[in-house]
């Protein structure tokens, strides 16, 4: 009996110490912008106070990269990567950790005015 629960101590310490190499680094597209994102009812969200729509195929991944429904996720502020179609909605969103929070990234302004002053 000793025996089978030191064999299940020492299965749960492996267990603990493997668990930070399961964490991995989500890539982001490049062309993906940083808000915070309100969500509405479905379509509409709000990202920095501007009213904005999901395309009808948006996708949320929360922090560990499963899809969450807009739904569950309403009235919440929450910090997010996310990226435009051709159509101007929103079609992919990433709920940040606080890990990928710290990077920096454009967000839409910042993007906007880099596009502008690169046009001059």
């Amino acid at each position: 009996m000793l025996r089978m629960i030191t064999l299940l101590m020492a299965l749960l310490a492996a267990l603990l110490a493997a668990s930070p190499a399961l964490a991995f680094e989500r890539p982001f597209p490049p062309d993906a912008l940083r808000g915070k994102m309100t969500p509405g009812y479905f379509p509409d969200v709000s990202i920095d106070g501007k009213a904005r729509q999901l395309s009808p195929s948006a996708r949320i991944f929360n922090q560990d990269n499963m899809i969450d429904m807009p739904a569950s996720l309403r009235g919440r502020d929450i910090v997010v990567n996310y990226t435009v179609d051709a159509m101007g909605n929103i079609d992919r969103v990433w709920i940040l950790t606080g890990d990928e929070a710290a990077q920096k990234i454009p967000t839409a302004a910042e993007a906007a005015a880099a596009v502008k002053s690169g046009s001059r």
